[in-house]
C-alpha cells in the first residue's frame, strides 16, 4: 500500500472514530439531562401529589367539621324545641304537622306515639286552637295574644275527669316565610293561662261575696228587728183569753219566728267579714277533730269516717277551716241518709311539687250531685234538701276562698259525691 492511501486511511478510521466519540459523547450527555429531566418530573409528581393528598385531607376534616356542626346544630334545635315549656306547633301550608314538640303534646292530651298529620286530624277539643292557625294561613297575617278555651285541658293530677276544668290558653301565630317573603306555613306558640284565669275568677269571687255580704247583713237586719217585734208581741197574747186553736196559732207562729230568726243569724253569719286569725295550721290535724266529731253520726248509720294521705300545713285559721270540714262531712253524712245509705266517707290529703299543689278530698258513697247542678251548688241560698238555707256550702267556699284556695265538686268513681280542696304550694309552710 503507498503511503499515500494508508494516510488517507488512517484520516478517515480518525474522522470515524471523532465522529462515533462525539455521537456517544452526545448521547451520553441526552441520558444524563434525560435522567436529570425524569427526576425533576418526579419530584415534581410529588409534590403534585402531596398537595392534592393535603388538600383533599382539608376538604375531608372540613366537610366532617361541617356535618358535626349541622349536627350539633340540629341536636340543639330538636333539644330546644323538646325543653320549651310552650306548646310548639308548625303547620305548612296545606295544614300538614311539622312541628308539635312534647309540650304542645301534653296541652292537647295528645299520645306519645306522634302528632296527627294535619289539622284536620287534631280532637275537637283542639279545635280553637286549630282555627287560629287556618285563619292564619289564610290571611297570611300574625294573630298575638289571643286566648282561647280548650275543653278539658291537659290531664292534672288527683282530679277525677268530672272535676277537670276547662283550659285557657294563650295563643300567637305567626307566618312562616322563606327567604322570598312567601309564606310557606305557620307557627303556633300556646301557654297554659288557666292559673292566671282562675286566680282572676277567685279575686272576682271575693268582691262579689264581699258586696252579697254587704247587701244580706242589711237585709238580715232589718228581718231580724220585723221579726224580734213580731215574736215579743206573741209572747204577750194572755192564752187564757185564747181559745185552743188559737193557742195553737200563736205556738206555731212562735216556732216559725224562732226558727226564721235562726235562719236570719245564719244569713248575718255567711255575710259579715271573714277576720281570720292566721296560724300554722296542721290539715290532718284538722280533718282528725271533724271526723271525731262526726263519727257517732257516722257509725249510728253503719259507716265510718276515715282521713288518710299526706296533709300540708298551711297559714290559716284552724276554727273556720274546722267549720268547712266539718259542713262538707254533715253534707255527706245527711245525703247517705237521706237514701238510708251506710256512709262511707275519706278525707285524702296529698301534697305534690311537681304540680305546686296540695289538695285534700272529701269522698262519699251517697247519691251524688246532679251535672246540672254542679255550676250552682256554692250559691248562696241554693239548696236541693227540704229545709236547707242553701248557705252550708257557700261558706265552705268563702272560707276556702278566704284561705287563697280553691274548691271543685265532682263525682267520686262508683258513685258519690266529690269534693276537692286546692291550695298553692306558696301557702303552705
Amino acid at each position: 500500500m503507498s503511503p499515500y492511501a494508508f494516510a488517507g486511511l488512517t484520516v478517515l478510521i480518525a474522522v470515524i472514530v471523532g465522529i462515533l466519540t462525539f455521537a456517544l459523547m452526545r448521547f451520553a450527555g441526552a441520558a444524563r439531562s434525560a435522567q436529570r429531566e425524569l427526576r425533576d418530573n418526579t419530584r415534581e409528581n410529588m409534590f403534585v401529589a402531596v398537595a392534592l393528598e393535603q388538600a383533599v385531607s382539608k376538604l375531608r376534616d372540613q366537610e366532617r367539621a361541617t356535618h358535626a356542626r349541622a349536627e350539633a346544630s340540629e341536636r340543639l334545635n330538636s333539644e330546644i324545641v323538646s325543653s320549651v315549656t310552650a306548646g310548639l306547633l308548625v303547620v305548612g301550608l296545606r295544614g300538614e304537622v311539622r312541628i308539635l314538640n312534647p309540650a304542645g303534646r301534653r296541652l292537647l292530651n295528645l299520645t306519645e306515639d306522634g302528632p296527627p298529620g294535619s289539622l284536620g286530624e287534631f280532637p275537637d277539643a283542639a279545635r280553637p286552637l286549630t282555627a287560629l292557625l287556618d285563619q292564619c294561613l289564610t290571611t297570611g297575617e300574625p294573630l298575638v295574644r289571643r286566648a282561647v278555651q280548650i275543653h278539658g285541658g291537659p290531664a292534672r293530677a288527683g282530679l277525677q275527669a268530672s272535676q277537670t276544668r276547662d283550659a285557657h290558653f294563650g295563643v300567637t301565630v305567626s307566618p312562616l316565610r322563606d327567604v322570598t317573603n312567601a309564606v310557606q306555613g305557620a307557627v303556633c306558640l300556646f301557654t297554659d293561662i288557666t292559673s292566671v284565669i282562675e286566680l282572676e275568677e277567685q279575686l272576682r269571687l271575693k268582691e262579689s261575696l264581699a258586696r252579697l255580704g254587704e247587701l244580706l247583713a242589711g237585709l238580715a237586719h232589718e228581718l231580724r228587728n220585723g221579726l224580734a217585734t213580731i215574736h215579743g208581741y206573741a209572747k204577750l197574747l194572755r192564752k187564757e183569753n185564747l181559745s185552743e186553736s188559737a193557742i195553737a196559732y200563736v205556738r206555731e207562729l212562735q216556732d216559725e219566728t224562732e226558727a226564721m230568726t235562726q235562719t236570719v243569724t245564719n244569713f248575718l253569719n255567711f255575710a259579715k267579714p271573714t277576720a281570720l286569725t292566721l296560724a300554722p295550721v296542721d290539715l290532718r290535724r284538722v280533718a282528725e277533730r271533724s271526723a271525731e266529731e262526726l263519727q257517732p253520726d257516722a257509725q249510728r248509720g253503719g259507716g265510718q269516717i276515715i282521713v288518710c294521705g299526706e296533709f300540708p300545713v298551711i297559714e290559716g285559721d284552724e276554727l273556720l277551716l274546722r267549720q268547712a270540714f266539718g259542713n262538707l262531712l254533715r253534707n255527706a253524712l245527711e245525703a247517705c241518709a237521706d237514701r238510708q245509705i251506710a256512709p262511707q266517707v275519706a278525707i285524702e290529703g296529698s301534697v305534690d311539687d311537681a304540680l305546686g299543689q296540695s289538695r285534700v278530698v272529701v269522698c262519699d258513697n251517697g247519691p251524688g250531685i246532679a251535672a246540672a247542678d254542679r255550676e250552682r251548688i256554692f250559691q248562696p241560698f241554693f239548696t236541693s234538701k227540704r229545709n236547707g238555707t242553701g248557705l252550708g256550702l257557700a261558706l265552705v267556699q268563702k272560707i276556702i276562698v278566704t284561705h287563697n284556695g280553691r274548691i271543685l265538686v265532682g263525682e267520686r268513681p262508683g258513685g258519690g259525691a266529690c269534693f276537692t280542696l286546692l291550695w298553692a304550694l306558696g301557702s303552705r309552710l
